[in-house]
């Protein structure tokens, strides 16, 4: 079976908007199609990501408004999908088996969301029960847990069992921040210290408020094509050479052994095996670093670095960058920002980008493989994304 490929993507600012959903991807659909070459009447098909219009917005049937908005004709196929903060890249998964199998030639994937307080007049308090309603009603709603809670209790039974301490957690953040100082999209773009981190308030023991990632809105898109068909676009494409979507149990004290996230372990392990490459040849990856806690968990599940030893290697300096494994040169959800329906889709323009050798100061030399990893839910959801670029 052939390989889809990316031939197009666009992005917005992460931050904090007012404007229409419809209106907000256009920003980054229209971007996408113009980096592809394309006009609205090559889309075969359009995947769109959005989990909490409904919720927040009261807009539920979104698809076809938004492929109107930007101009899609009628007779295109339109779908919209919601899988938490996996979103995006679940609608990117099956963009791909849609090309892969012939079904279509030409589909704009991606997301929007709006779900800043700021932005949607909804107190802060009341967004956070509006996260939390991914997590099990029954059992995890009712007791009042959240995402931060979830998140803060594999990463201390990761604690209990590795070592991985407080100071380790910040340094992630003090990364992401660093490599989203020099980010232009980035919502919280400014560079952080460890002391600062290990300051400020505790949301959710041993989570701070500098170790969560923010409430974003923004949009993303990428177009996605068949391989064959890739280097007729005029852009440098860049080949999906693997995609595996996961589920995990749901409630999280039905999962066997939650610091080892096996979901993500199963996911990268099909996604390895369908791009024919490991762990030790990725040259820059870009994962779901929701909390500071949830990157360490996702290097080592993915093969990145040894059980336990994604904190020291974090202070080590290896996920930098500059370092022999750079992790989230976007600055991650962490810095970069979080709209969740956009997250997937916008790691996929992060690492085109990258392997293209777009990304600027933010550049990973001599990037040839790139990984992406998405979390949804209350750890319930994984998709793994491996691409690479023409050589």
């Amino acid at each position: 079976m052939a390989r889809a490929s990316v031939v197009g993507t666009g992005m917005t600012d992460f931050g904090v908007y007012t404007k229409p959903i419809a209106e907000l991807f256009a920003d980054a659909a229209l971007p996408a199609m113009e980096d592809a070459g394309i006009e609205n009447g090559d889309v075969d098909a359009f995947y769109f990501g959005n989990v909490l219009g409904g919720a927040i917005l009261n807009e539920t049937h979104l698809a076809p408004q938004v492929a109107s908005h930007i101009g899609l004709p009628p007779g295109t196929s339109v779908q919209r999908y919601e899988d938490a903060c996996a979103t995006g890249s679940l609608a990117l998964k099956h963009a791909v088996r849609a090309v892969e199998t012939g079904e279509h030639d030409v589909v704009l994937v991606g997301g929007a969301e709006r779900c800043t307080p700021a932005g949607t007049g909804i107190e802060t308090s009341e967004m956070t029960r509006i996260f939390g309603s991914g997590a099990h009603r029954q059992y995890e709603q009712a007791p009042g847990m959240t995402t931060a809670s979830v998140f803060a209790l594999h990463t201390q039974r990761h604690m209990h069992e590795y070592g991985t301490t407080e100071e380790q957690l910040a340094e992630v953040a003090v990364k992401n921040h660093y490599h989203g100082s020099m980010n232009s999209r980035a919502q919280f773009g400014e560079e952080k210290t460890v002391e600062e981190v290990l300051e400020s308030p505790v949301i959710a023991s041993p989570f701070r408020l500098l170790d969560c990632c923010p409430f974003s809105d923004g949009a993303s898109a990428v177009v996605v094509v068949g391989e064959s068909a890739a280097e007729s676009y005029g852009v440098e494409p860049v080949d999906v050479a693997g995609i595996s979507h996961q589920a995990n149990a749901s409630p999280v004290a039905d999962q066997p052994n939650p610091p080892s996230t096996e979901m993500v372990r199963r996911a990268a392990r099909d996604t390895f095996d369908q791009a024919g490459f490991g762990p030790g040849d990725v040259d820059v990856t870009e994962v779901h670093d929701c909390f500071t806690g949830a990157e360490i968990l996702a290097l080592e599940a993915l093969g990145l670095v040894e059980d336990g030893r994604a904190g020291p290697a974090t202070v080590q300096g290896r996920t930098r960058l500059t370092g022999d494994i750079p992790v989230n040169p976007s600055g991650g959800l962490k810095s970069k920002g979080h709209p969740i329906g956009a997250t997937g889709t916008a790691q996929i323009v992060e690492l085109t980008e990258q392997l293209r050798g777009e990304s600027g100061e933010r550049q990973v030399e001599d990037s040839t493989r790139a990984l992406a990893h998405n979390v949804g839910g209350m750890t319930a959801t994984a998709v793994v994304t491996a691409l690479e670029a023409r050589t």
